[in-house]
């Protein structure tokens, strides 16, 4: 089998044995250009779709938004939801330019350049990496609620079960993320539907003082001003980290033409319900003023209307998140280190595929760091790797602006004639997307008033130098594999059936 691919391919051609890897068994013929099989139906898209939206950033960050913004958090989400809805629309397009695994790394790689999608494809993995390291922990800490058990022993059980089901098959992983995003989805509506019964029959402890009101007579809707609502921007962009991870399931979906738009285009809904709803229901369920850092909102609520095992079931939603999260990262990080090492931009290795057309060998390297990270989290102090979790909110924005940049240049040479046109255009571009970048800039800015996100902005110049010198090795060692890829070919016009 190649560890390389040569000049102006950086997607294997399904005709070549480089795609075909029968060696490796991705069986020929799957559909998916990578050698992937596309074992992912709609249904499974739909929920990855719903669940990345849905995390422990609103389950357990939204408490310490509300504390610094009160009533107004809810304009934040709204803002930032719209922000978020234009980067899936950009990614939108780009996937039905072109449906592959390695998503806006490759889309970098063709529309900006090599060194950009380089770039992007580390970052996004240690994004995950990072990101799998710390959900497992916490997971391992939210079963000490039920279970006094060893934080590090829970953690490396669950690594190890989402290790092995990441070696299944992907279709196993889709069908997880699928319940996975059912309880919480399921948790959110019984909440709402819970708030909605207190606020308009009045039962519970909390029918008394429940009203719509609370939504602004309490110092009105800006409390703290409107410099703490910005400030609390950077938590609500955590909060949707993670909702571009459909754009890496496009080299397994089963019908990536049908599923991909659909699954994009119920966004708005998702957002409007999932965050916007549950947040009106919960702020006038109860009073800004009773929320404190660190506490979850749902708890708190669940608390005030006087349902003492909400605070067991909020804990056990906010593991399946927790697992989720690191069942995604499982599942990202290894389709990411392929499509560097196919593209050349890693190790030869990492292109190797297992019987059932998986990527293992990325997918065991990313799971042994984060094996490693359960073990660097017991051993260092929690302060120091809050640090890390703040990068990888920085690296995990830099996706949605390669995103941005990507579909911005996309579609000015569409425009021109130079690329086919995508069948799902992003409305109102490029003004949709330039403001959508000027918004999450901002966002990084303010970043650096905040003394405990402000390490992140020392880390990410660091980190970039790395890749940049990486970059430079590696193209001084193969710079073939570093010449701009070329355009895949429009498809040939569908034959007409013949008349009878």
């Amino acid at each position: 089998m190649t560890s390389e691919v040569e000049d102006h391919d950086p997607v294997p051609d399904p005709a070549s044995g480089t795609a075909a890897e029968g060696a490796d068994g991705a069986a020929p013929g799957s559909g998916s250009p990578e050698g992937y099989r596309r074992g992912l139906g709609g249904r499974q898209i739909q929920m990855i779709a719903i669940g990345g939206a849905i995390g422990t950033g609103l389950f357990l960050g939204a408490g310490k938004s509300i504390h610094k913004a009160g009533p107004s958090i809810i304009l934040a989400y709204l803002v930032a939801g719209a922000v978020i809805y234009v980067i899936m629309r950009a990614l939108g397009e780009l996937l039905m330019y072109r449906p592959v695994s390695g998503s806006f790394s490759e889309y970098a790689r063709e529309l900006l350049g090599p060194y950009w999608g380089f770039v992007t494809g580390w970052t996004y993995w240690l994004f995950w990496v990072v990101t799998g390291i710390t959900e497992v922990t916490a997971a391992a800490t939210y079963v000490n609620y039920w279970w006094n058990v060893q934080p590090w022993i829970s953690a490396l059980v669950f690594t190890v079960a989402l290790y092995g089901i990441n070696l299944i098959s992907v279709k196993l992983f889709g069908e997880l993320e699928f319940w996975f995003s059912m309880i919480k989805v399921t948790a959110i509506v019984g909440m709402i539907l819970i708030g909605l019964g207190v606020l308009t029959l009045g039962f519970s402890q909390a029918g008394d003082t429940a009203s719509v009101g609370n939504l602004y007579q309490h110092d009105g809707i800006f409390p703290n001003g409107v410099g703490s609502t910005l400030m609390t921007l950077q938590i609500v962009m955590f909060s949707f980290l993670a909702v571009e991870l459909v754009g890496v399931t496009a080299g397994e979906a089963a019908d990536p033409a049908t599923v991909l738009p659909r699954a994009i285009r119920t966004v708005p809904w998702r957002i409007a319900l999932f965050y916007i709803g549950s947040l009106v229901v919960i702020l006038s369920v109860v009073s800004w003023t009773a929320f404190e850092p660190g506490t979850s909102p749902f708890v708190a609520a669940f608390q005030r209307i006087g349902l003492p095992a909400g605070a067991a079931v909020v804990n056990f939603v906010v593991l399946t998140a927790a697992l989720s999260s690191c069942n995604s990262g499982m599942y990202s990080t290894g389709r990411m280190l392929r499509d560097l090492a196919l593209n050349g931009q890693g190790p030869g290795l990492f292109t190797r595929l297992s019987g059932t057309g998986l990527p293992f060998v990325g997918t065991t390297a990313s799971a042994a760091l984060m094996s490693a990270g359960v073990w660097i989290n017991y051993e260092w102090p929690s302060k120091a790797f809050d640090y890390v979790v703040s990068f990888a909110t920085i690296s995990g924005m830099w996706a949605w602006i390669m995103i941005l940049c990507s579909q911005l240049r996309y579609r000015a040479r569409a425009d021109r004639g130079e690329l086919r046109r995508s069948d799902f255009r992003m409305p109102g571009a490029p003004w949709t997307g330039i403001a959508a970048l000027a918004f999450i800039f901002l966002v990084i800015a303010l970043m650096g008033f905040d003394p405990d996100a402000r390490v992140s902005l020392y880390a990410a110049p660091i980190w970039a130098l790395l890749l940049t010198v990486s970059y430079f090795v590696v193209k001084a060692r193969t710079p073939h594999v570093f010449a701009r890829p070329a355009p895949p070919a429009p498809p040939p016009p569908a034959e007409q059936p013949e008349q009878p």
